[in-house]
């Protein structure tokens, strides 16, 4: 299997859908059908944090992926709200399975790093793996008021393969 790639990012557009989108191409994965996932880090295989993902493959195709997402709606207050993110990973010793944790905030708050890494860690407890140090990516970013805003981590699974059989 080929690498896992981190990528995020987010954006501001006037629908929900729209921003969801415009963040998705921040990522680079825009082109895609995202297929989600549950967690885990298949052994063997490495996990790089790029910020936004290179050409992985023709529009339209199916992607593999872990997401984090976190949507904000308009702000009718005077100050603008906040929406955060957040991946953190770990793989066991020795090139083994690992696992993804997903958090997300729509409230402004800024504890969405501290909450993956309490998952995370509640995840590697359920399991008898040894761990290496745990890897986290956040995006945030501040909402226009009168616009949505969403952030996301996802990490990609390889590259896309058709959505269509033959």
């Amino acid at each position: 299997m080929s690498t896992i790639r981190v990528v995020w990012g987010s954006a501001s557009a006037p629908t929900a859908m729209s921003s969801y989108d415009a963040a998705l191409a921040d990522a680079g994965v825009e082109n895609y059908n995202l297929v989600s996932v549950s967690s885990v880090i298949p052994e063997e295989v490495a996990v790089e944090a790029v910020g936004t993902a290179p050409d992985l493959g023709p529009a339209g195709n199916r992607l593999t992926v872990v997401e984090s997402r976190a949507t904000t709606g308009p702000d009718t207050g005077s100050s603008a709200s906040r929406v955060s993110a957040a991946l953190a990973w770990a793989r066991s010793l020795g090139d083994g399975p690992g696992l993804f944790y997903e958090a997300a905030d729509e409230t402004g708050s800024e504890d969405v790093e501290e909450r993956v890494r309490e998952g995370l860690a509640a995840g590697q407890e359920l399991r008898e793996w040894t761990f290496d140090e745990p890897r986290v990516a956040v995006e945030s970013s501040e909402a226009d008021p009168g616009t949505y805003t969403t952030a996301v981590v996802i990490a990609a699974y390889g590259g896309s393969v058709p959505i269509i059989p033959e």
